[in-house]
């Protein structure tokens, strides 16, 4: 029998979907704690009990976005393994760069999720990245920064989680950070993949041998 999400996912017209979209919506913009059910449901248009029958509690609900978020990050950075196979790691880091900018800029309340999540993990004891450990292995083996899934160095976990964090703040913090660079949001886009390619790429390549990330192949 398919899950809520499944459901939700399978008809983006049904209003379990339609429930999903303002949730995932909200709760990015509110965090857990400030976005209520009632809020949601007011969001939609719809009763409170007709929330509950669809979903269930708020927890479930926050449950059904972070998984649908969490396939949506594995699809991701599934693109960026294919996309990197056979290049040089100045490409591979280049193509990282681009894909994750691209799905954060278009999805942003990813990013203010995982940054609540980082720091507020008490409140609902829910895991954001629960899947962060299986993806960081395979960005490590398709950008050449380590030999297989099993034996990625601390060093190479660290820095593919700097790359991960930098783009998050500046997706998160675009409105912060806009008006003090006094550019439109294309141009925003175009800068912040610039300037993490600027600062993360020669720190990478720089970095990138057996000594300093044990187990990871010749570039």
């Amino acid at each position: 029998m398919a899950s809520r999400l499944e459901k939700a996912l399978q008809n983006p017209d049904s209003m379990k979907a339609r429930i999903l979209a303002a949730a995932r919506r909200l709760f990015g913009e509110r965090g857990y704690t400030e976005t209520t059910t009632r809020l949601i449901a007011r969001t939609v248009g719809i009763d409170i009990s007709t929330l509950y029958y669809h979903w269930g509690e708020k927890r479930d609900l926050y449950e059904g976005v972070i998984a649908a978020i969490n396939e949506e990050i594995l699809g991701q950075f599934r693109q960026i393994e294919q996309r990197c196979r056979g290049a040089s790691l100045r490409t591979r880091l280049e193509i990282a760069i681009d894909v994750m900018c691209d799905y954060l800029f278009g999805h942003p309340e990813v990013a203010h999720l995982i940054l609540l999540a980082y720091f507020r993990t008490s409140e609902h004891n829910v895991l954001l990245d629960i899947n962060m450990d299986k993806y960081i292995g395979n960005i490590a083996v398709a950008m050449g920064l380590a030999a297989d899934r099993e034996h990625v160095s601390v060093q190479a976990r660290a820095r593919i989680l700097a790359l991960w964090n930098a783009a998050l703040n500046f997706i998160s913090g675009q409105a912060f950070f806009r008006p003090m660079l006094g550019i439109d949001p294309a141009a925003y886009e175009a800068v912040v993949k610039e300037t993490l390619k600027f600062i993360l790429v020669p720190a990478f390549t720089s970095a990138h041998d057996p000594e300093t990330l044990p187990g990871a192949p010749g570039d």
